[in-house]
């Protein structure tokens, strides 16, 4: 995405949310409104649009704001087949580490932002049980945590929504190391994300296998 002209309206999540989903334009005119995983990473001073999806995108729609040629589409299904319990890997998630805070006279919470990077390394530590894998380390005899895995970025990234309203969403990066605890969960957590805000970047986890 080197095109400063192309790339200029690419100033906070929303405008991202609409490029992934105007890439799958027969779904849009189906009126088909599947979830599509994506993140933004950058590696060598280059960034890389990852989607994941049900549905093949198509590549002239993805390739609207990056570089002719670069778009590269592949199966996901052989290597979920690889995947086995007791697998390691590392592991790489973008993701929005929140809780939820019980209001009275409502059936529903409202939502904040783990701020610290205890409580979002916590945040992790704990959805990895409902997701099928554990984060590789031990806890320490002080009560903290020896976890081998780190967040590597904290943001707090704009988000502009239809009504106007501009508000910014906790956005971590965490890496590391993990086991596979329960194969169906943890394929579950490949394919349907992590945690909220999955439309707009979060929720995307890569794995690359061990030995």
């Amino acid at each position: 995405m080197k095109n400063r002209q192309k790339i200029k309206d690419l100033t906070h999540l929303g405008a991202y949310h609409n490029w992934v989903e105007e890439s799958f334009p027969d779904e849009m005119a189906a009126g088909i409104r599947n979830r599509h995983l994506w993140r933004i990473d950058t590696l060598h001073g280059k960034q890389y649009l990852l989607v994941l999806s049900d549905s093949q995108p198509n590549p002239q729609k993805l390739v609207t704001y990056g570089v002719e040629g670069t778009v590269q589409i592949k199966s996901y299904d052989r290597f979920l087949a690889s995947l086995v319990q007791g697998q390691t890997m590392r592991f790489r998630l973008t993701a929005n580490p929140t809780y939820a805070v019980m209001q009275p006279g409502s059936d529903r919470g409202k939502v904040y932002p783990h701020v610290t990077v205890q409580q979002q390394r916590q945040w992790l530590v704990n959805k990895s049980a409902k997701a099928g894998f554990k984060v590789l380390g031990q806890a320490n005899s002080d009560g903290t945590d020896n976890f081998t895995f780190d967040v590597v970025s904290r943001e707090r990234v704009p988000l502009h929504r239809k009504s106007g309203r501009g508000i910014r969403l906790s956005q971590v990066t965490f890496e590391g190391q993990l086991k596979i605890d329960d194969l169906e969960l943890f394929k579950q957590a490949l394919t349907q994300g992590i945690g909220r805000e999955k439309a707009f970047g979060m929720g995307l986890m890569t794995v690359i296998p061990e030995g």
